[in-house]
């Protein structure tokens, strides 16, 4: 293996990690209505678990609402269930053709704790980064101990792996301070 696979096998594990992060982040609401907030809900659909956008269309008609309309209507109540049970903050009220799911307003208290949440999920992603850094300078240690790589490249392969690492850490920094903010912004 040589030194630029090394690196790109770093990179993998590090965008790795930020997607994961982002992907975590996208499921902590801010008090705004978006349909990511109910990715996470599988419905009882046809004898099989199905998401929710996989069995419907969901939109934000305004900053409070999520609307969720199946494309068979007998699945209203499955939805609202399933929303339920989900427990992730809001209630579902069917009317008609479609689930209405208002978001409440939160209070300082919540958005504090979703704050430490979000916290918590950085943490992991950078956890995972840091991860990824140690199993490859394992690797470059061992590589240079077989005689597979030159001590220079060994040295130069470690200082790099120790930059895009750190920089991978600094993009999931951002990612929590912009994530903390709009959580505060009320």
């Amino acid at each position: 293996m040589n030194y630029k696979q090394l690196l790109e096998e770093l990179d993998d594990g590090l965008k790795k990690a930020e997607r994961h992060v982002d992907a975590e982040f996208a499921t902590v609401h801010s008090g705004k209505a978006s349909s990511s907030m109910v990715d996470s809900v599988f419905v009882d659909a046809y004898g099989t678990k199905s998401r929710i956008r996989d069995i419907g269309a969901i939109t934000t008609p305004d900053a409070r609402t999520i609307s969720i309309q199946p494309w068979d209507k007998g699945l209203s109540r499955a939805i609202e269930k399933a929303i339920l049970l989900a427990n992730i903050g809001l209630t579902p009220v069917v009317d008609a053709d479609r689930v209405r799911c208002l978001v409440p307003e939160m209070s300082r208290e919540r958005r504090l704790e979703l704050v430490k949440r979000a916290h918590t999920m950085a943490e992991s992603g950078r956890v995972q980064a840091r991860t990824a850094r140690r199993e490859l300078m394992d690797r470059v240690k061992a590589l240079q101990k077989a005689g597979a790589l030159p001590e220079d490249d060994a040295k130069r392969c470690e200082k790099d792996i120790q930059k895009r690492t750190d920089d991978a850490i600094g993009a999931i920094n951002a990612a929590l301070a912009k994530k903390e903010k709009e959580l505060m912004t009320v």
